[in-house]
Order: C-alpha cells, then structure tokens, then sequence
C-alpha cells in the first residue's frame, strides 16, 4: 500500500490502486484520466478533499455510480478518510486484493450489495 497517495476525490483507493505505479495519485494531478473526472472538477471547484467532505455527498455523479467508490466515501463521510485508509490497509494485510491481477476489479467488488462491501471493509476476510 501507498498510504501517501490517499484516497482519489471520488473515494477510490489511489493507495491501493495497481494501475500505473508511477502515478502520483489522483488529488496530486496524477491521473492519466483527471480531465473527464466529473468527481475531481467537482471537488475541486468546491474545494473539497473529497466526496465525502460534501453537503450533497451522496449523488450519483461519475465514480459515484461504483458502489466501492461510494461506500468508501460513505466510510469517510463517518469515520474520516484517515480511517478509512487504517482499514484498507489491514484489509490488503490479510490478504484482501484491491486488484486482481490485470484487472481493475477486486474482492470489494465482489459482494453484491453496499452492506456486504461495508462489512468487508469494517470486518476484513472471513476466516
């Protein structure tokens, strides 16, 4: 985990992201996509950290429409975006994987509700 790369405005884990391992992350500019990023232009004309810091959170803009994003920036919303990077990193510690392999999907996308991404996110892997 990158813990220095954050969390991107929507609520995807830059820290965790295996897309570019050069990239910056998204709040540092470095997204290969930022300019048709409807979340990123948003927060910034706002002038919010993320999603999660505003007084419409939630909406179904952009990223929004994943359910990882949004119950991440929901788990912001409550508990602050340090929290939220204290569980994804004891997630990937036990094995959780943010990516497979090549693909932009993991074990957060895999329940089928928000309440079961949550609870993965709280509980961590079933043992």
């Amino acid at each position: 985990m990158k813990r220095k790369l954050g969390m991107g405005y929507c609520g995807l884990a830059c820290c965790l992201c295996a897309q570019n391992g050069t990239c910056p992350g998204c709040r540092s500019g470095g997204c290969k996509d930022r300019e048709w990023c409807r979340n990123r232009s948003c927060c910034i004309e706002k002038g919010l950290n993320g999603c999660w810091e505003c007084a419409d959170f939630p909406c179904d803009t952009g990223l929004l429409k994943k359910p990882r994003a949004r119950v991440f920036a929901a788990f912001a919303a409550v508990h602050g975006e340090e929290m939220l990077l204290d569980r994804l990193e004891a997630n990937e510690k036990a094995g959780l994987l943010y990516h497979y392999e090549g693909q932009l999907i993991g074990d957060y996308d895999v329940p089928d509700t928000a309440d079961g991404i949550l609870r993965l996110l709280v509980s961590g892997p079933e043992k």
